[in-house]
């Protein structure tokens, strides 16, 4: 009698089509929608009906969007770091970008719509996402370790850019309120682009090691492939986009409800740029999040920094480029409360990625920041 352990016998994964089953429930959806979607618009004067038709909308959207993370991360595994968070973060920009081009030219003008995108997500992912990573992260595995290189590299992009963006559209004079002139809009575009475009370069060629933690070991939890399922990279790839054109279309009709309780409950304008990033944002929330309780910060760090940097980077000059095409202004700079948050948050963020190590005090800080940001939404 053999005294080997006996091995586990091997799980059998599930067919495609069981794993994939949502896509169906998202192409009937956007079906619906847009076959019967007046009759179904016709009767948002009914609060009760509002509240369906919004909530319906959003969980289909995010649950879409999860899956299209869900595919990302199984490209990251088979592609390695830091190729994996870049496929991660330039997926769900994209939907980010197409979102916003289709609610710009097909909605209501609405001028502040890209601006409170754009703030929402710097405050979803560097108060909310960034204080429950590492405060969930440091709870569990105590003070965990990142490469603070390439935090710096993060960071020094991201403060030039977002102040550029967001601050000095209030401060120039060329044009009336916060916006800015055809060629401060071309200077930004251009520079933006470049800058990442630089960025790409180095995150993947000579200053690599930057985005990883020397001597760390893989965690169990990517070691087992849970996000994959099986599947070449290019299959991913293809659900990927599957998902991807859905949400769009579904972001659009998004909107409709959403402009009509803004107007009719009197509701903060910001309030539908905010939906729109939470639903980018969240699925990157979520992988950071798990990073971080598999103690694998260096990812969620990468996943949250790399997020920002690329909202900033690419979806700002997308939508000037869309604004300078299709002669829809937008309004960039912040006002009142929202220009002292970004900048309180931006300075918190350089503290607390400092060190290259977490703590959970950390996290509670920037939890606070997003709390705070939440409340002046409505009480500013």
């Amino acid at each position: 009698m053999s005294d080997s352990p006996r091995r586990a016998p091997a799980t059998r994964p599930q067919p495609l089509w069981r794993r994939e089953a949502f896509l169906g429930v998202t192409l009937a959806a956007c079906l619906l929608f847009l076959v019967g979607g007046e009759a179904i618009f016709a009767g948002l004067s009914n609060p009760l009906w509002l509240a369906f038709v919004a909530a319906s909308l959003f969980t289909v959207i995010l649950i879409s969007a999860l899956a299209v993370v869900r595919h990302a991360e199984a490209i990251a595994e088979r592609v390695g770091e830091p190729y994996g968070t870049l496929i991660l973060t330039l997926s769900v920009t994209s939907i980010e970008v197409m979102s916003l081009s289709a609610v710009m030219l097909h909605g209501q003008n609405n001028p502040t719509l890209v601006r409170d995108t754009l703030f929402s997500v710097v405050m979803i992912i560097l108060g909310g996402m960034v204080g429950l990573s590492l405060l969930i992260g440091a709870w569990r595995h105590r003070e965990q370790l990142y490469n603070l290189q390439g935090a710096n590299v993060y960071l020094g992009l991201i403060i030039p850019l977002a102040v550029l963006s967001l601050v000095m559209p209030d401060y120039t004079r060329t044009t009336a309120g916060p916006t800015l002139s055809v060629a401060q809009e071309t200077f930004l575009i251009v520079m933006s682009v470049g800058l990442y475009g630089a960025f790409l370069a180095m995150q993947t060629r000579r200053y690599r090691g930057y985005f990883v933690l020397a001597g760390a070991e893989a965690p169990a939890a990517a070691a087992e492939g849970h996000h994959g399922g099986g599947g070449s990279a290019w299959g991913h790839a293809a659900l990927l986009a599957a998902y991807m054109v859905p949400v769009v279309f579904l972001a659009e009709q998004l909107a409709r409800p959403l402009d009509y309780a803004i107007e009719t409950l009197h509701a903060p304008t910001a309030l539908g740029g905010f939906v729109i990033a939470l639903v980018v944002a969240a699925p990157e929330g979520v992988g950071a999040a798990r990073a971080a309780l598999v103690n694998d910060v260096q990812r969620a760090v990468n996943i949250f920094l790399g997020s920002v940097l690329c909202t900033i980077g690419l979806t700002v000059p997308a939508m000037l480029i869309v604004s300078l095409v299709t002669g829809r202004g937008l309004v960039l700079g912040l006002e009142h409360t929202d220009f002292v948050m970004l900048l309180l948050t931006l300075a918190v963020s350089v503290v607390t990625f400092a060190s290259g190590r977490t703590n959970v005090m950390q996290g509670a800080v920037h939890l606070l920041l997003f709390l705070a940001y939440l409340l002046l939404m409505f009480q500013g």
